[in-house]
């Protein structure tokens, strides 16, 4: 019996995909600057949660580990 996996292969999971591994990066920036002693402003926690960009969150979550406030992740260099 052939199961019909073409689903898993479309747009759309592909996009389920992208947003659970936003969410899950965006969490992962919390939790490191959390861990930090950072605070982190609720307009700051938006903006992170807010976020579906992968490679956004990406340069983000390298800054967080030595950021010592949000605005320095959320800095362009």
């Amino acid at each position: 019996m052939a199961v019909d996996l073409s689903f898993f292969k479309s747009p759309i999971s592909e996009e389920i995909r992208d947003e659970g591994r936003a969410e899950g990066r965006a969490e992962d920036i919390l939790v490191i600057l959390e861990r930090r002693g950072v605070d982190v402003p609720d307009e700051a926690r938006e903006r992170i949660t807010g976020c579906g960009d992968l490679d956004t969150l990406s340069r983000w979550l390298v800054r967080a580990v030595t950021a010592s406030s949000t605005e320095e992740i959320f800095t362009e260099e």
